[in-house]
């Protein structure tokens, strides 16, 4: 499909130092799970596809009663049932074109965007200067450790001013669109983006002569909605002191697929429910190296990818969802930059194990 997309040769180096050797950890990889696509089950992504229909549906009951009842808890788990849709449906943002992924719309995000801010720019470079999701929270959350990015107020204030920040991430990115519209002159809007209105229309079309209460709840739900988005996706794997980020030091020529490990720390206690694995960015090593493939179909793909682990001597990170939270904070802190050592070439003939989820691999242990 490449040579389709052919334009020219480079006319300099490019400034990614990372490599796709063929025998490397990310190629050796792929050529294995492109063999074991071949013996999946792909009629598990049915159950991706019914998960996101009924929260969908969950979210449209619990909006109309919170305005039946005029209730706030009722809201709030609206809210809960706003922002796991939103997760789950970015499974589908990364496949074909399909009508589950206008459900990412929901509440002012946009599919249309995150298919170049996180499918692109986040998936090929994360934790990196390139990475559309570390920029685009700074000045306010600086998660790279650069002592000339960040000065004291930012470090440790955001501990206390992230929260805000999580509520206004979904009107923020619609209004960053209207000034993009406005100041530029050219129209950022598509007919989708008429999404996020369908639920305060439902509110009131059940509910009519409540237009103020709608008003109201609606609000609520869309800013608790965001703080539940926000807290969950920044604490979702990424952003952790044990997680390579621009400014540590590590060598030229690591492998892709080495790097993608190195900048991500699972989070524990969703492995196995795939209702959580949706609405949790969960199985997120998988996901970051095979991300168009649906989360249903990735538990079958495991043991290749541990096996492969294996071979690399490199295993996954994790962690607790609590110490995640506080381990986000330890990183808009940090400012001194970490050293990793140059991973393996190629696989070792020796079968030492995988190091369990607690711990560092030995080419990732030293920081």
């Amino acid at each position: 499909m490449l040579p389709r997309f052919f334009v020219r040769q480079a006319a300099q180096p490019r400034n990614v130092r990372l490599t796709f050797e063929e025998h490397g950890f990310y190629r050796t990889l792929k050529r294995r799970i492109r063999q074991q696509l071949g013996r999946v089950d792909t009629s598990t992504a049915a159950r991706s596809r019914q998960i996101v229909d009924a929260l969908l549906a969950a979210t449209f009951l619990t909006a109309f009663l919170a305005v039946s009842l005029d209730s706030l808890s009722v809201a709030l788990v609206c809210a809960g049932c706003v922002c796991a849709t939103i997760i789950a449906a970015h499974n589908f943002l990364h496949q074909r074109d399909n009508w589950r992924m206008l459900a990412f719309n929901i509440a002012f995000l946009s599919y249309r965007e995150w298919r170049v801010s996180h499918v692109i720019s986040h998936h090929l470079y994360p934790n990196s200067v390139l990475d559309m999701e570390i920029s685009g929270f700074e000045p306010f959350l600086c998660y790279l450790p650069l002592a000339d990015l960040k000065n004291s107020f930012q470090r440790y204030g955001s501990w206390f001013y992230g929260p805000f920040i999580y509520g206004s991430i979904f009107l923020s990115e619609y209004l960053k669109r209207v000034m993009d519209s406005l100041s530029h002159g050219k129209n950022r809007f598509h007919l989708d983006d008429l999404v996020p209105f369908l639920l305060p229309v439902f509110m009131y079309a059940t509910n009519p002569g409540h237009a103020a209460t709608v008003l109201r709840l609606w609000t609520f739900i869309v800013l608790m909605a965001s703080f539940f988005f926000g807290l969950v996706g920044l604490t979702a794997g990424h952003h952790h002191p044990k997680a390579l980020h621009s400014g540590d030091m590590f060598p030229d020529g690591m492998d892709f697929g080495l790097y993608q490990m190195a900048t991500i720390v699972e989070r524990k206690g969703v492995e196995g429910s795939l209702l959580k694995v949706l609405t949790t960015f969960g199985d997120h090593h998988l996901h970051h190296l095979f991300p168009t493939l649906d989360h249903a179909i990735l538990p079958q793909l495991n043991c290749v990818f541990l096996e492969t682990c294996r071979e690399f001597h490199v295993g996954k990170l994790s962690s607790t969802w609590f110490s995640q939270y506080l381990a986000q904070n330890l990183q808009l802190a940090r400012i001194r930059p970490k050293v990793y050592p140059k991973p393996n070439d190629g696989p070792r003939k020796s079968t030492a194990k995988i190091v369990r989820m607690k711990k560092v691999t030995a080419a990732l242990s030293k920081m």
